[in-house]
């Protein structure tokens, strides 16, 4: 049997990636901490609630579903589906699943199992002379660790790598994530587009009647996406022209030229779609310090859960080695 790992580890990123590493490096005995600058877990895995006239509606306004093919995700995902917070979404495809009632439900239970610090942004690393790491960011009091994890996207990895190992970084700086503009819109009356859900058309890479997927209830609520090109174009566009660009474009694919949403919000997403590099994690052991993330494997769930793994796989490799 194989001893315990007692290391001292902070994981920057509470997202599908982060938390994948951490539930692994736990499972060994490894002292885990998780550190997230958002106010919940979820990453692009997060869900977004409105306040309307007719209740709460919640939109899932990142990932929109998730297949499995690994085998070790599909046991993973099993256990998910037997404790009520996954489910199949057939409508986006056959082996589409989501979260139950949210898409976040799997990430929050998650991280219910670590001492996660939400709110708590990282802006660097200070390498200490015995060798182990501080954390850098505003209101930060968290003690030294013995390795850090970055589950961060390529963009926001690649500045703390290039300080402490620029061949690591290097990864980190060719790995370029498109972005998305999403739109979230709760009506009063259900759209009369018949399948609910929208493919690659127009300016829409993606739509959704939202609260139609598995567990969901509340008012008719669409998520809409856009394409990468059109969203790349229009980055830095102010709010307003955004959300009347992808409000006329569900009008239009709906069949519903006078929808009125009776609720919305604009998300924009910087980093939304990886190309995916195939390395499957980066991890230098002299450091120890690493990066795991769907960037480092393909634009998927699965992939960010197999990239963490990866790298928790790794990261023991190497504390046994050294015991």
């Amino acid at each position: 049997m194989t001893p315990p790992v007692a290391l001292d580890i902070a994981v920057i990123g509470a997202g599908m990636a982060g938390l994948a590493c951490a539930d692994a490096l736990a499972a060994q005995g490894a002292n885990v901490s998780v550190f997230d600058k958002g106010r919940g877990p979820g990453g692009r895995m997060s869900t977004r609630r409105l306040a309307t006239p007719l209740g709460e509606a919640a939109f899932d306004f990142g990932a929109q579903y998730f297949t499995v093919r690994d085998p070790g995700f599909a046991e993973q995902v099993n256990e998910w589906a037997a404790t009520g917070i996954a489910a199949r979404w057939p409508v986006a495809r056959d082996d589409a699943w989501v979260g139950v009632p949210r898409m976040n439900a799997v990430i929050r239970a998650m991280a219910d199992r670590h001492t996660v610090r939400f709110e708590a942004l990282v802006k660097g690393l200070l390498r200490q002379p015995d060798g182990r790491w501080r954390l850098v960011g505003d209101g930060l009091d968290a003690p030294p660790f013995d390795a850090v994890v970055l589950a961060l996207p390529a963009e926001q990895t690649a500045p703390i790598l290039t300080l402490h190992d620029f061949e690591l970084a290097k990864a980190a700086l060719f790995a370029k994530s498109q972005p998305c503009w999403t739109a979230m819109y709760a009506f009063a009356e259900r759209l009369p587009h018949p399948a609910g859900v929208v493919r690659d058309t127009g300016i829409i890479a993606w739509a959704a009647r939202d609260s139609d997927k598995p567990g969901r209830s509340g008012p008719e609520s669409w998520v809409v996406q856009a394409t990468p090109q059109w969203s790349q174009l229009h980055l830095e566009d102010p709010v307003e022209a955004v959300d009347s660009a992808l409000l006329a474009a569900l009008r239009t694919v709906s069949g519903a030229p006078d929808a009125q949403p009776v609720a919305s919000a604009i998300h924009r997403w910087r980093y939304a779609l990886s190309a995916g590099t195939g390395i499957g994690s980066l991890w230098n052991p002299r450091l120890g310090l690493g990066a795991c993330g769907d960037w480092l494997l393909g634009p998927r769930v699965e992939c960010a859960w197999l990239s963490g793994r990866h790298l928790a796989a790794r990261m023991l490799e190497r504390s046994r080695r050294v015991a």
